[in-house]
């Protein structure tokens, strides 16, 4: 007999949600909401927790390994700065493309205002305490916002989800250290760093394994919270249409923009030759796994020289998330909109600025983003449980974003490439 396919992830977590929906919705008729709260909803906490477990040391060593695996300075401070200065402009571009699309159409405010203030509500302590968190830094001063940037503990500082700023910040300085001790010296803690990369991504499987459950758990309690009202449903379409026009607008402006402006690249040829490896990109929903066709298409169909995309792409597959960083800041502002809590524009800043450097630390690999915006959501105040809302229709965005990802790449590729001198 042969064995029975198992489903995809995805297909397991979107019919969690729908179990979810509709539990909600029928213990919540039946006047049994006690019974989702005190014994359903615990085991969405536990799967959120389990993400914030794994959120900090993520972030740390992606971004050791990727800053760790530069080489050497000279590297860094030629080829390697221009790179990331492009990559992460594209990334603030992408940030902000996203704030405005969820700002403009605001997805999360479409609630019915009997579910919004239902679920304010729910969550007014945390809203209250969110609110006394921006007073109190609005009468600290306008740079208050770098000095909370730079610890003066490192283990305070790794001790909350909240302190993503400082995580990071600590991770880019050990990983500029990495590179100027030298490769050689290096290569034993890289080696150590690298089995503890592997390690997290793997611990996030297991955890990503107990998805379906915890996103039923959520998604009932959420249910619960609202009194069965179905409007959230309809705030969730257009949380998703937004994303998918945020993806849109950076496929078929942003990209062709820059290759017309800074290339001489045909941006009929860019795309033809970006064609298979997009839909890879789409199909598994991994930069990483995309990496060799990226190469070889953009070596062979692009005519972009091996040194540059043998430096520029892998690094991409590490720093550059355009599509998901657009993702989370339409995410953010749609889980804030939901919650009821109002983002002041230090909140602003600090998404921008948290959801730019974070890319950096956002693994290639289907669902890496997820666990990210944990921490997004942590550094402006706003509770994870909203994450609850979006999982279940993740795994297709994620799969846009992916092809986003791998588009901008080479997008960038092109770029370097065209200021290298054998290439004017």
């Amino acid at each position: 007999m042969s064995r029975r396919k198992k489903l995809p992830l995805y297909i397991q977590i979107l019919i969690g949600m729908a179990a979810g929906i509709v539990a909600g919705i029928l213990l919540t008729q039946l006047g049994l909401n006690r019974i989702v709260i005190f014994w359903i909803k615990p085991f969405g906490d536990i799967f959120i927790n389990l993400l914030k477990l794994v959120a900090v040391p993520l972030v740390i060593f992606s971004l050791l390994k990727g800053i760790g695996n530069l080489s050497d300075i000279s590297r860094l401070s030629q080829m390697g700065i221009k790179t990331i200065a492009i990559y992460l402009a594209t990334t603030i571009a992408a940030v902000c493309l996203g704030l405005g699309l969820a700002l403009l159409i605001q997805p999360g405010n479409s609630l019915a205002p009997e579910d919004s203030a239902q679920l304010q509500q729910t969550y007014q302590n945390v809203v209250s305490q969110q609110n006394e968190s921006a007073t109190a830094l609005q009468e600290k001063g306008p740079l208050e916002f770098l000095t909370s940037i730079v610890p003066d503990n490192i283990v305070a500082a790794m001790g909350n989800n909240g302190n993503m700023l400082q995580i990071i910040f600590i991770s880019i300085l050990t990983g500029i250290a990495i590179v100027l001790c030298g490769k050689e010296k290096m290569a034993p803690f890289m080696k150590l760093i690298d089995a503890l990369d592997t390690l997290i991504l793997k611990t996030v499987d297991l955890i990503m394994l107990f998805a379906p459950i915890g996103v039923f758990a959520l998604m009932s309690g959420i249910i619960a919270d609202s009194s069965g009202n179905l409007s959230i449903l309809g705030a969730l379409g257009i949380y998703a249409l937004t994303v998918i026009a945020g993806l849109v607008i950076l496929i078929t402006l942003f990209y062709p923009a820059l290759i017309h402006l800074f290339t001489r690249v045909p941006v009929k040829k860019f795309f033809q030759a970006m064609m298979p490896v997009q839909l890879l990109a789409f199909s598994t929903s991994s930069s990483a796994a995309t990496l060799p066709l990226t190469m070889e298409k953009v070596e062979k169909d692009l005519k972009i020289p091996n040194e540059v995309t043998s430096f520029v792409l892998p690094v991409g597959v590490t720093i550059n998330m355009d599509g998901t960083s657009c993702y989370q800041a339409i995410a953010a502002i749609f889980i804030a909109q939901v919650m009821g809590i109002e983002l002041g524009w230090i909140e602003i800043l600090t998404l921008i600025a948290t959801t730019t450097i974070s890319s950096i630390g956002t693994p290639g690999i289907p669902g890496g983003s997820v666990v990210i915006l944990i921490m997004v959501l942590a550094s402006i105040g706003v509770p994870p449980e909203g994450m609850a809302l979006i999982l279940g229709i993740d795994r297709p965005l994620d799969m846009m974003r992916t092809v986003v990802n791998v588009t901008g790449d080479a997008t960038v590729a092109s770029i370097i490439a065209a200021g290298e001198p054998e290439q004017r």
